[in-house]
């Protein structure tokens, strides 16, 4: 059991849009033997391989609007990605996934730089302590100096870094990287299916000048001696207490450094880690199983309407057909045909264990943030829902279709894509999502997986707060005077729908026994 644990590495990779994580993951699986081309993601000629973005309007698109969940064997260790969406309108997916992985490689832009989305999931990561590794890409193209991108680092995402490989000069002269971690030269040819060459080599010798000539070989030699005197040498034990975060340089797109990366990692990352309910700490080493669910996406395949749960396994074996306990509604429930991922192809499994991501078919009994455990009564929590900040009613345009929209609105809204809330007044539905973006998506996925159509119809709200008092006679009282906006969730709890932020800022002054949340949970 606890050979089976260590050998466990579950991580997401994270990063603003367009930096390059979908590549990047693709070029881990093209590494683990999972796919045989690479470049698939984006090119709509080469469909035989397995990519990370399998919805039709990701493709569209070019972007990822859901988590999705790989795994795949590599030198004896069993990783399993989740590659995430960047655009932030999805962000509140990536956040629930980052609950399910005990760390996480950050991708930055070597021209761009740190970027609003990449701090504020770096935020995610302080608040958890997840370990992470940063990635510079895209090398190849001019970008700015290495030095002062990990400044930059430094100063924005407020971690100590210590780089674990350094450029060889960038952009049209960009000759390769030097493994500081292994004591390597990576020679750099821009090829996106093979690997480059490496070269064992000593710094000081006249060797490095033959390779990479003498201007950049002295480049290189005073680079590296000021990373050793500016940072401190790398420790294993800071990096997994998310103290120091290691940095390697590399181009996805022409899969260099990547393999270098993705060596270290293995070495150096963390296996699964004990994990925190409100009972109390669960240790994967336990005999007996647990696991939450973190996701629920519907339609996976398209050909059947089938709802799948992502269950990340925290301590125990998995095994197929038994029993388990379903905390929340208090069942017991066997599954006879248990998956594990890769993209969208999925293969049934017999066990799993800690750190594993196993498949669970749904047909409506999990939510996300429920437990499965073996009669153990046990709660894990920070799964939150944020409160939205865009508002439309949904309307049906196409009466012959009402059963298709409500099942369709259902599925959608258990997958947390957006919000539902039911106008206490006039009975109307109401989504409220994260981004504009979203609105798009819901619409678009309606009319191509339920064959429903449905049209907005804009509502002018500025927040949506969950309230919640110990005086019920307040409570009664602020929802006879906030009458016209006042609304149920999809779990029936009061939600106070404010019109303004200065209607919000008097309600919480005048009703001063009443709490309102900003999340759902509380």
């Amino acid at each position: 059991m606890n050979q089976e644990i260590e050998r466990r590495r579950t991580f997401a990779i994270i990063s603003h849009p367009d930096a390059g994580k979908t590549t990047l993951t693709e070029k881990f699986l093209l590494f683990g033997g999972q796919i045989q081309v690479a470049g698939a993601v984006k090119s709509n000629k080469i469909r035989k391989t397995a990519t990370s973005d399998w919805m039709d309007i990701e493709k569209q698109r070019g972007i990822s609007v859901s988590t999705s969940v790989m795994e795949f064997d590599y030198e004896g260790y069993k990783i399993n990605i989740l590659d995430t969406p960047g655009h932030q309108d999805f962000a509140e997916d990536t956040y629930r996934t980052l609950t399910a992985v005990d760390s996480a490689i950050i991708v930055v832009d070597g021209a761009k730089g740190v970027e609003t989305q990449t701090r504020k999931l770096m935020n995610v990561c302080r608040m958890r302590n997840t370990p992470v590794i940063i990635f510079i890409n895209k090398m190849d193209r001019e970008g700015r100096d290495p030095f002062d991108l990990l400044d930059e680092l430094e100063q924005e995402l407020q971690i100590s870094v210590r780089p674990l490989s350094w450029p060889i000069n960038q952009g049209a002269k960009f000759k390769g990287v030097f493994n500081i971690y292994e004591n390597k030269l990576d020679l750099f040819t821009p090829d996106k299916q093979r690997v480059t060459e490496k070269v064992e080599i000593d710094i000081n010798s006249e060797v490095l000048e033959q390779h990479v000539g003498e201007r950049d070989a002295n480049q290189l030699r005073e680079d590296l001696e000021l990373v050793d005197g500016v940072y401190p040498e790398f420790d294993v034990e800071d990096y997994r207490a998310a103290k120091v975060a290691p940095v390697f340089f590399g181009s996805a797109l022409n899969n260099f450094g990547v393999q270098e990366l993705l060596n270290c990692f293995v070495k150096i990352a963390p296996y699964p880690r004990p994990t925190k309910a409100e009972e109390r700490e669960v240790s994967p080493e336990e005999q007996k199983f647990t696991g939450f669910i973190f996701k629920i996406t519907a339609n996976i395949d398209p050909n059947h309407r089938s709802c799948i749960a992502f269950c990340k396994v925290c301590s125990g074996k998995f095994m197929r057909n038994q029993p388990y306990y379903h905390v929340r509604m208090d069942k017991t429930l066997r599954f006879s045909s248990p998956t594990q991922f890769m993209a969208q192809r999925k293969s049934t499994i017999d066990e799993a264990y800690p750190g594993d991501i196993v498949g669970l078919p749904d047909n409506g009994i999990f939510k996300i943030g429920d437990t499965m455990t073996e009669g153990e009564h046990l709660h894990f929590r920070g799964l939150p829902s944020f409160s939205p900040e865009m508002f439309k009613y949904i309307e049906n345009d196409d009466p012959m279709k009402a059963k298709q929209l409500a099942k369709g609105i259902e599925q959608l809204m258990d997958e947390g894509v957006a919000q539902l809330f039911i106008n206490q007044f006039n009975g109307r539905k109401i989504i409220g999502t994260v981004g504009q973006l979203q609105f798009e998506v819901i619409q678009y996925r309606l009319e191509n997986e339920y064959n429903a159509r449905c049209r907005w119809e804009p509502v002018h709200l500025h927040k949506a707060c969950w309230i919640e008092s110990d005086d019920e006679k307040e409570l009664e009282n602020f929802k006879k005077r906030k009458y016209q906006y006042m609304a149920k969730d999809r779990d029936g709890r009061d939600v106070f729908l404010a019109d303004s932020g200065y209607v919000l800022s008097m309600a919480q002054e005048d009703f001063k026994h009443i709490r309102f949340h900003f999340t759902s949970e509380f």
